[in-house]
């Protein structure tokens, strides 16, 4: 939507758009790094070119009223600042709620009520961080808005997350929100989750591009086992504590995780710890090749990526691995994995130039001959992270 458009609709439910003000926050694709996150690794997400649009502007009482473009068949859904609670029934709502309650948990002062509408292209449920996109934008509103001129974009994310953890339940890591925050135009980022040092690498690929493809299976992680995933990693990291002196699974090499790994108990926690530290030991890999230009090295590691969450980590399904094996057959295809958190989604491909539209045209026909969905095929555009637009 133009600015135009997005005013035009603020004054149509609100009865007028005086002194409104205008933020963007996009979503996000991971080439690698999946589920270390929250282990202490490293992660290497791009910040895509479409997002979350949130017109904002605050009220004199204490009242909150929500309204999506998107849900708009919901209406308005009004709350206050004294009613801060997750409920089911307030639906998406919650998100931006939840960053105005962490804020307040951190004590910084949201004193006034605000109208807010919100409009966005990420595919809700196809693992491109819709909700994290949301909560960086809110986040952004309010430093903004409020002007806690104090707070970073790195901080914003921190706060973000918070919210995500303890006001939705999902026990992610940081690195959605980071990426909405901190994204830039061309580039992945090579982020420690451990310490949040990060640099900015070229994802700008001569003779190649960056393919996400929706398998239009939703998924919804704070129901799914994503959870489970981050108590089995815990429980790992628990028992290799025992013999190795780690903060998390992400100090461990390969080399390191072979010796120590019969402190696991537990077959599966092993497995998910596997995963952890091979994959993350695979994002170092692949940041340093994709810097160097080394294209086909780097989907090679992709594919080694999907292998391990579809076996070790099992949080795959059946028509992601059947989109990731078609892409496997495609000449010009030079990496294909699943992205995201998982039970669904989205994958991302790396794709030659001149390979795209054979790409495109056997991808769409052969998932739908083997699943009967159609799928959704984005070439992926790399934008800046989040800003304010007036």
């Amino acid at each position: 939507m133009t600015k135009d458009e997005l005013v035009g609709k603020f004054q149509e439910i609100y009865g007028g758009a005086e002194g409104v003000s205008g933020f963007f926050a996009p979503g996000r694709v991971n080439l690698i790094g999946e589920h270390t996150d929250y282990n202490g690794g490293h992660v290497l997400p791009c910040a895509l070119s479409f997002g979350t649009w949130l017109l904002a502007r605050k009220r004199q009482d204490r009242r909150l009223r929500f309204f999506s473009e998107n849900f708009s068949r919901l209406g308005v859904i009004e709350s206050d600042l004294e009613d801060l609670a997750c409920r089911e029934e307030a639906g998406w709502t919650n998100y931006p709620k939840g960053v105005i309650w962490a804020f307040r948990e951190r004590g910084y002062e949201i004193t006034q009520g605000l109208d807010v509408f919100v409009y966005g292209d990420v595919p809700s449920g196809a693992g491109l961080s819709s909700s994290a996109s949301l909560e960086v934008a809110a986040a952004l509103a309010l430093r903004e808005l409020f002007e806690l001129k104090e707070l970073a974009m790195t901080d914003l994310a921190v706060i973000s997350l918070y919210s995500e953890n303890h006001f939705n339940g999902l026990n992610c890591g940081i690195m959605d929100q980071f990426a909405a925050a901190m994204g830039k135009k061309d580039s992945a980022i090579f982020l420690d989750t451990d310490t949040l040092a990060y640099e900015y690498v070229n994802a700008r690929l001569d003779h190649a591009r960056i393919v996400i493809t929706n398998s239009k299976v939703k998924h919804s992680l704070v129901d799914s086992a994503y959870n489970d995933r981050k108590r089995e990693s815990d429980r790992a990291l628990k028992m290799l504590q025992r013999a190795v002196d780690i903060r998390g699974l992400g100090d461990l090499t390969e080399e390191d995780f072979e010796r120590c790994k019969e402190a696991i108990q537990d077959t599966v926690c092993e497995k998910r710890a596997r995963h952890a530290v091979y994959e993350n030991r695979r994002t170092i890999r692949a940041a340093a090749a994709l810097n160097a230009g080394r294209i086909e090295e780097f989907g090679k590691l992709m594919n080694e990526s999907h292998r391990s969450l579809r076996d070790d980590y099992e949080v795959s399904c059946r028509e992601v691995d059947t989109l990731v094996e078609i892409a496997w057959e495609i000449p010009g295809v030079l990496g294909s994995r699943i992205t995201g958190g998982g039970f669904g989604g989205c994958t991302v491909s790396i794709v030659e130039q001149d390979a795209f539209n054979r790409f495109r045209d056997t991808v769409v026909s052969r998932y739908r001959e083997k699943t009967g969905i159609t799928a959704e095929i984005y070439a992926a555009e790399i934008g800046d992270g989040a800003r304010r637009l007036w």
